[in-house]
């Protein structure tokens, strides 16, 4: 894994080679319209977990959430990035904030129903993890995910994270509060 640090506009961006066929890039406008037509085409999948699916309606939407995406990037807060598997955008992760004073940040992800189950997002987490550890010096990253939401549960449990918990009512879902199950792991618990 190797990372390139690329200089637009004044805003860096960023690419991480995952393996010979997955790479992330950061999220940049050039690319809202195919991340937006990625949704749209996903959308009854990924409004099952994802509350702000029901928020993307336009492009708009989506170079909304990409600026926000780069300015999170240029204050060195977390960052998204759109995942490649080849030369196909097939999902979105990203750190969200980052805790600086008690290094710690949180990952989320996205993946195209079509593309599940290949591991992709296992792998992508494992380089965000390294990304996470080794180039940013965090002790903790965490994983939220769903209580009923099993197959995103298998990521961090595939990736030795640690259950710590069960965050009630932690988020508004199609109508509904749903309970999450906090997963976190140590830089100290890596092996990989």
């Amino acid at each position: 894994m190797w990372f390139r640090f690329l200089k637009f506009d004044q805003i860096t961006a960023m690419r991480i080679e995952v393996n010979p066929h997955i790479h992330l890039e950061t999220v940049e406008q050039k690319q809202a319209e195919q991340i937006f037509a990625l949704v749209d085409a996903n959308r009854q999948y990924l409004r099952k977990w994802m509350p702000w699916v029901d928020y993307t309606h336009a492009v708009a939407d989506m170079v909304r959430f990409i600026e926000d995406s780069e300015l999170q990037f240029k204050e060195n807060n977390g960052f998204n990035a759109a995942i490649y598997y080849g030369d196909v955008l097939c999902g979105v992760i990203g750190l969200h904030k980052v805790d600086w004073l008690n290094k710690a940040t949180a990952i989320g992800y996205w993946l195209s129903e079509d593309r599940q189950g290949k591991g992709i997002m296992t792998d992508c987490c494992r380089a965000m993890i390294r990304y996470c550890f080794n180039e940013l010096d965090l002790q903790k990253v965490q994983i939220n995910c769903a209580t009923a939401n099993f197959k995103s549960q298998a990521i961090p449990k595939r990736l030795g994270f640690i259950q710590n918990g069960v965050l009630k009512a932690s988020e508004l879902l199609n109508g509904e509060f749903v309970d999450h199950i906090q997963f976190v792991l140590l830089r100290q618990q890596i092996s990989y």
